[in-house]
């Protein structure tokens, strides 16, 4: 039978919905989702425009539990409305000045010795920190500066057991740059590193740019990996047909290797925003 357009998306929506629970009303009136064997959560500044506690009221009315990227001084805030803040940042380097350069590393270690007991007691799992731009750097330097610094946060990650997450971002579009453009740099790190505190954000929006193979690449290197990002390739919009990543395959995938962390969707909407976020949570349901 050949659907056209209308009638696939809402049968689309109408499988994502049984699967996830939405429309399932709360006591309190709000809609609950049962976000399949790990957690989704959405990236607060993708939706700057909407005023935090606005933004925080519909993404839990939504079903959704946790809100990714963060300030310290956010965390409570979304608690306020039934939130974690899944991922949060913990005033540690930036992306262009992070663990790469030895300049940087005493602030990094001040901000996570000051915000990881901070994390633990608000109840966010995991605290994100950057690479650092290459400037010059060669691979190997990189990657002993970065094994440096996070050997020094790591006994803290571990004694709050909170996680401390290193993105890899790409340098083609969005970072020019960027030193951790490529996973196996990155597991690099994470292995010589060897704290089961120290992790990969493996963002799957940026991968995708600078490597492509992002199944095959799950399933290897999956032990490394905390946290996981989307966001459709091209454009960094939303997960429908306009772009080129199969998000229900990646997400059966990342299912496959035992992973019960977060998936955190981190897409720019064009179009209504709390829609495209629905959307993004049903299609990405195992």
């Amino acid at each position: 039978m050949i659907m056209n357009e209308v009638t696939r998306r809402q049968a689309i929506g109408l499988m994502g919905a049984a699967a996830v629970g939405l429309g399932t009303k709360t006591a309190l009136g709000s809609t609950t989702a049962a976000t399949g064997r790990y957690t989704q959560s959405v990236c607060q500044w993708c939706y700057r425009d909407i005023p935090l506690r606005d933004f925080f009221k519909q993404v839990s009315d939504l079903g959704l539990t946790a809100v990714d990227l963060l300030q310290p001084d956010e965390w409570a805030i979304a608690q306020e409305f039934g939130l974690t803040c899944s991922l949060g940042y913990a005033d540690a380097g930036n992306i262009s000045d992070g663990l790469n350069d030895p300049a940087n590393h005493d602030g990094i270690v001040r901000g996570m010795e000051q915000n990881i007991p901070k994390a633990a007691a608000e109840g966010v799992p995991q605290v994100v920190v950057f690479f650092g731009n290459r400037r010059q750097l060669t691979d190997a330097e990189g990657i002993d500066n970065c094994v440096a610094a996070l050997e020094r946060v790591a006994p803290i990650a571990e004694s709050e057991n909170v996680t401390i997450t290193v993105e890899l971002l790409n340098s083609k579009v969005n970072h020019p740059d960027y030193h951790g453009d490529r996973t196996p740099f990155g597991v690099e790190v994470i292995k010589r590193v060897g704290s089961p505190r120290v992790k990969l954000l493996y963002d799957i929006y940026h991968m995708q740019i600078m490597e492509g193979d992002v199944i095959r690449t799950i399933r290897d290197n999956h032990q490394y990996i905390s946290h996981y990002h989307t966001a459709g390739v091209p454009g960094r919009h939303e997960l429908d047909d306009n772009q080129e990543l199969n998000w229900p395959a990646i997400c059966r995938a990342i299912v496959e290797t035992g992973y019960e962390g977060y998936l955190a969707h981190e897409f720019m909407p064009t179009r209504d925003p709390m829609t495209s976020l629905r959307e993004a949570v049903e299609l990405c349901t195992v």
